[in-house]
């Protein structure tokens, strides 16, 4: 870490990176996280309908089969942090988590989610195997709590507003509350009005906290709010960021994927279509192979 960044630290009362907690892995069925191969969490932003989720599991399984990585199906049951009102949220917690596991048994995926209260958190884990917090909720206490308290490892997206080394204190939280099983997630920092960027030394001095390091290449290039009623973004750009968080070093990949992003229900202008998946996938595995 550069001298202005640690000292910073020191003057703040944080732990210095230098003091490496050791790395840690654990498994979400037969998936390793933190080990020597990425995964990655792939699936469409929001559960549009059932066959429309079940069509897209289906074709994700199918390629990362072919490219022979291991995978992770993600959808929302609900979006809650809409930009309007009036926009597409998804059908809710236990329908979605019962569709979402029904995918995740038939196929023989693990299943991801948001969760956005302790409440959901509970009805979410009789479902699926990763609970995910969003990057807004990352510092919400009691929900940190109750997802480390329902026995499922948890994803925790760093929010927008934190430097890479406040995610310390989130690591600190999860362990006090006997959670190991964690990683979190990288998806850019707030820059300016409208934009996010992606430091990506941060990937870096994240990982020597021990803990694994995902990186949400297509949240990356939203634009928050850019579209006024909705969120804009520049989805052309995802796997680019994702090909340079790979050559790091990251843990894992988490990128939205739809069949059909202009017409996406929810995020569509940062969504990877799904014909453009298999290559963006083979080409983050020669990256890291190359750098292995």
């Amino acid at each position: 870490m550069p001298d202005s960044l640690l000292d910073l630290r020191r003057r703040i009362g944080h732990r210095v990176f230098n003091n490496f907690i050791p790395a840690m892995s654990f498994l979400i069925q037969n998936i390793e996280i933190g080990g020597e191969q990425p995964f990655y969490i792939l699936g469409p932003c929001a559960l549009e309908q059932e066959d429309f989720a079940w069509e897209m599991a289906r074709s994700l399984k199918e390629i990362c089969e072919r490219v022979g990585v291991p995978f992770l199906f993600k959808a929302s049951y609900d979006k809650a942090n809409r930009t309007s009102v009036t926009s597409f949220r998804g059908p809710g917690v236990r329908e979605g988590c019962r569709i979402l596991a029904e995918i995740g048994k038939e196929l023989g995926v693990p299943v991801v989610t948001d969760v956005h209260t302790a409440e959901e958190a509970a009805i979410a884990a009789e479902y699926i195997e990763l609970l995910q917090i969003p990057a807004f909720l990352c510092r919400q206490t009691d929900l940190l709590e109750a997802c480390a308290k329902t026995g499922r490892p948890v994803n925790i997206k760093k929010g927008q507003f934190l430097a890479p080394w406040d995610t310390a204190n989130i690591a600190d939280k999860m362990r006090s509350f006997g959670c190991d099983n964690f990683m979190l997630c990288e998806r850019g920092t707030s820059f300016g009005y409208n934009n996010l960027v992606v430091d990506m030394r941060g990937l870096y001095w994240m990982k020597q906290e021990g803990f694994p390091v995902v990186f949400d290449a297509t949240h990356s290039v939203q634009r928050p709010g850019g579209l006024g009623g909705t969120t804009g973004g520049d989805g052309e750009l995802a796997p680019i960021l994702a090909n340079a968080a790979m050559a790091v070093g990251i843990d894992g990949v988490f990128m939205e994927v739809h069949k059909d992003p202009a017409h996406a229900l929810s995020d569509g202008p940062n969504q990877i279509p799904l014909a453009q998946i298999e290559a963006t996938l083979a080409k983050l595995q020669a990256i890291r192979q190359a750098v292995s």
